[in-house]
């Protein structure tokens, strides 16, 4: 089973997309590398950093990209169709897991997932309120809208924010040691780009659907 040591840091992270500042420099990063067999031949390079501390926990994606879009700005829209990356993350003891799904432009899709009911049922899934959205603090390197397609490579960076705060209201209170498991895949998607493409890290099902918390991966967090 995957695992990644998620180490606590000093110094929050800027949310200015520096890979190699001060603060994210010496992490190291995982790669989202897995593709799944109905992807088009555009697998693009993904890499991705996590970090936390006593107010939350941060994140920072790089691509190494092609046929990039970004169509989607509005926060619940279905921003998977564009370029976009994604963070899904089971805190332990909690009844399910959160998708926080960003597009290249920055616009949030999010919900909770509670794992007492089948993928399907209507129940299962709870669309959290602007205000949970307002509060992720997100940066991007890419503007808003990117249109018409990109052919050309493109690379581009992702940098999220989440305050434990938003994951207690929903999943009970959050409070990460040293030690401490939580559950966890990070993606890579196109479902609407011209060479649709589904990466993770954490090896995926036959199935494609990400929302199979049986082949999440193990977040570790460190002192």
């Amino acid at each position: 089973m995957d695992e990644y040591k998620v180490g606590r840091t000093d110094v929050r992270p800027e949310l200015k997309g520096l890979w190699d500042g001060s603060v994210w420099g010496g992490v190291e990063p995982l790669d989202i590398a897995c593709f799944h067999r109905d992807s088009s031949d555009h697998r693009p390079e993904t890499q991705a950093k996590l970090l936390y501390d006593d107010s939350g926990i941060y994140g920072i994606f790089k691509v190494h990209d092609r046929y990039v879009q970004c169509l989607e700005t509005e926060f619940q829209s279905p921003v998977w169709r564009d370029s976009c990356v994604e963070f899904f993350v089971w805190p332990e003891g909690a009844d399910g897991y959160f998708n926080f799904e960003m597009n290249c432009g920055g616009a949030l899709l999010l919900h909770y997932n509670r794992v007492a009911f089948p993928i399907g049922d209507d129940s299962r899934i709870a669309s959290l309120p602007p205000e949970d959205g307002r509060a992720v603090g997100i940066y991007h390197s890419l503007p808003p809208v990117v249109e018409p397609e990109r052919p050309e490579p493109t690379d581009w960076v992702l940098e999220f924010a989440i305050p434990f705060a938003v994951l207690s209201k929903h999943a009970g209170e959050i409070d990460p040691v040293d030690g401490t498991c939580w559950r966890t895949n990070l993606y890579k998607c196109a479902d609407g780009c011209s060479h649709p493409h589904w990466g993770s890290w954490a090896p995926q099902g036959e199935v494609l659907n990400f929302h199979q918390e049986q082949y999440f991966g193990t977040l570790r967090f460190a002192g």
